[in-house]
């Protein structure tokens, strides 16, 4: 008895006995870590693929939304201005007076140069249909454009403030970026009741930021803001909270600051990479 009582204590069979639990143990825990990591690696990939997803639905979205966008400016354009112009050239024509050379030539004249106006107004309208006309032009020309189509309506002054040098995104971020400002746009039109529509573009060496700022009679934003995951909210909350998802999904920060009878000013905030 005292023999096996020595065998079974004695410090070899101890430290083995020891050593082989603690072998066991880091196998185990290797096997865990292992598991953990394939685990973590599976989630990571199904994540990546579901952003690429959405970042794919979104790119989708923001055309469709573009297009319609274009239709509805290339709606009012044609009754606000080309309209105009030919209803003016048509007066002119119907006021001539075939007794009164001076006067006819005059306003044969003035017609050609509406029906000139008229054309050319038709060439850039058609020119905008074009489904490569965001790529041909890029974001600054595409928001330019947008700009100058407000300013002929006659109820509101626009500028457009470039600073740094200009740098190309990728034709996917470019279009995000200027839907954004389609939908910071549209709120300006709706809600603000402003007269004045000022955007500031900035490059600098680290980040791309474009400001939209307005006159308009402001407002307290932190509802909405709190309220951004709300598909319920209301137009405007709706449209800030599809400035917020697609700001996060170009890697963008979103800032709104406003204040009653102060206007807004919605800022992008874009880090850019070597």
């Amino acid at each position: 008895m005292d023999k096996i009582s020595q065998a079974v204590i004695s410090p070899e069979v101890a430290t083995i006995f020891l050593f082989t639990i603690f072998l066991i143990i880091v196998a185990i825990g290797i096997v865990v870590l292992v598991l953990v990591y394939q685990k973590k690696q599976l989630q990571y990939m199904a994540d990546k693929e579901q952003l690429h997803v959405k970042f794919d639905k979104e790119i989708l979205e923001s055309k469709l939304e573009i297009q319609e966008q274009t239709f509805k400016n290339i709606s009012q354009e044609i009754h606000d201005n080309i309209g105009q112009v030919l209803s003016l050239a048509k007066i002119t024509i119907n006021t001539m007076d075939c007794n009164d050379k001076e006067m006819l030539m005059e306003k044969i004249s003035t017609s050609a140069q509406l029906v000139g106006q008229a054309i050319q107004d038709l060439r850039d309208l058609s020119r905008s249909l074009s489904a490569d006309a965001f790529v041909e032009m890029g974001l600054l020309k595409s928001i330019e454009y947008e700009l100058d189509l407000i300013r002929k309506t006659g109820r509101y002054q626009t500028s457009l403030t470039k600073e740094g040098a200009h740098r190309k995104f990728s034709h996917k971020h470019e279009l995000i970026l200027f839907r954004i400002f389609q939908e910071a746009l549209n709120n300006v039109l709706k809600h603000s009741k402003a007269s004045e529509i000022n955007m500031k573009i900035n490059y600098n060496s680290t980040n791309f930021i474009m400001h939209i700022s307005d006159n308009g009679i402001g407002f307290d934003p932190s509802p909405l803001l709190m309220q951004k995951d709300d598909t319920d909210s209301n137009n405007s909350g709706l449209g800030i909270t599809n400035i917020t998802n697609r700001a996060s999904l170009i890697g963008a920060d979103f800032r709104i600051i406003s204040e009653k009878g102060k206007g807004t000013t919605v800022t992008i905030d874009l880090p850019l990479k070597e």
